[in-house]
């Protein structure tokens, strides 16, 4: 990087603030975000948020996606905590987990 890429400007770049580091929380925030870094588990996530509860099938459904590949995008989701999954007989039910959601939006913002 030479002189002229460089700004010595407080107007275009303000002094950072103190940084407080917490692995603890970027590894929360890495998590939640590998669980939503894939187009067809933000579809999942976006179907689940109209409806109170939805089986995999439900899904299959709305995304152009076989079955088996609906099933992986849901066990990566549910381990990260965005959603949860209920059996109900030979099926599971699974809904968004809204605290989850709340939390990565407040970890998003406090980057």
């Amino acid at each position: 990087m030479n002189k002229a890429d460089t700004c010595d400007s407080d107007q275009c770049c303000p002094a950072p603030q103190t940084l407080n580091i917490d692995g603890d929380v970027d590894e929360e925030l890495a998590r939640i975000a590998k669980a939503l870094a894939h187009p067809a588990r933000v579809q999942i996530l976006r179907i689940l948020a109209r409806q109170k509860d939805c089986f995999c099938g439900d899904i299959v459904e709305h995304v152009p996606l076989a079955q088996s590949t609906v099933s992986q995008h849901l066990k990566i989701m549910k381990e990260s905590g965005v959603i949860h999954g209920e059996i109900d007989g030979v099926r599971t039910c699974y809904c968004i987990e809204p605290r989850v959601l709340s939390r990565f939006k407040s970890l998003v913002n406090d980057l």
